[in-house]
């Protein structure tokens, strides 16, 4: 029988022979590579990619964790807890785009900054792992969409190993789950700092606002979702199939008690629901 994900409302009918195949392909990379360290974040296709390095290479793979400050505190959490079920060695590092005025500016190349530090600071620490290949989680799917950080990996030479085995995102969730990973169906992720608009500047104080937020919004039982940054204003985005809960009166109320706790003035529910990376809807490449 053909797998079949989930994803919000739609449905990708995968073919079993095929992804078994793929899943086979990208052990054989890993394994030629040796010894890795991957640039893992927990999410899906970072946590997949930890997971097959390690049933690959054993202790010869080691997940590194960015320990930024753009990355939740929840997310930091999840993401030791995952290795320490499935036994894979994991470092976290200290990371310190914050002091990069580059990245603090907060323009459209941002991503390039963050992921430049991450992959500078791996390759500090690569000698101590046998200078391991440099690994990270980009799949099929993100070739076609703005992210500056793959730009950052094309120069430090980091290699992306889901994309050599052709695996799609719906490919990724399917083989996660398949392998009884509990990440197969985590809600897309990205760190705070994309819930700022380009052209206001990051800082510890906004993505915290920001964090807070997003950790009431789970608390009330939303699952998609993002909290944007717009000064006084919190543009609170949640996905499409969850919007009949939150268009009440009774959660408008709730959530502008919340927000405004919070240091906001004015709260406002986006209509057009949770997308990603909607604060890359005002660049000229993607009008």
């Amino acid at each position: 029988m053909e797998g079949l994900v989930a994803l919000g409302s739609v449905q990708a009918v995968l073919d079993p022979v095929q992804l078994k195949q793929k899943e086979v392909k990208l052990l054989g990379i890993l394994r030629e590579l040796g010894s890795v360290l991957v640039a893992y974040s927990g999410g899906t296709d970072s946590a997949y990619l930890a997971w097959a390095a390690h049933a690959a290479l054993g202790g010869n793979a080691v997940a590194v964790t960015a320990d930024s400050d753009s990355m939740p505190a929840s997310h930091k959490r999840d993401a030791v807890q995952f290795t320490r079920q499935f036994g894979i060695r994991h470092e976290m590092i200290p990371t310190y785009e914050f002091d990069n005025p580059a990245y603090a500016a907060n323009n459209p190349d941002r991503c390039f900054h963050c992921k430049d530090e991450l992959f500078n600071r791996l390759e500090e620490i690569a000698p101590q792992y046998g200078n391991a290949a440099i690994v990270y989680g980009v799949n099929c799917d993100d070739l076609g969409d703005y992210r500056p950080g793959q730009n950052a990996a094309k120069l430090h030479m980091v290699k992306a190993p889901l994309v050599e085995a052709g695996l799609t995102k719906a490919e990724i969730r399917e083989l996660s789950r398949l392998g009884g990973l509990p990440t197969w169906d985590r809600p897309a992720a990205a760190c705070l700092s994309s819930r700022i608009p380009y052209g206001t500047a990051v800082t510890r104080e906004n993505i915290r606002q920001v964090e807070a937020g997003e950790e009431e919004l789970k608390a009330l039982g939303f699952r998609q979702f993002r909290v944007r940054f717009h000064g006084e204003v919190a543009r609170i985005e949640i996905a499409r199939d969850e919007m009949p809960r939150a268009l009440t009166m009774g959660m408008a109320a709730e959530l502008s008690r919340i927000f405004k706790e919070l240091g906001f003035q004015y709260v406002t529910l986006d209509l057009e629901g949770y997308r990603q990376g909607s604060l890359n809807e005002v660049l000229p490449s993607r009008r």
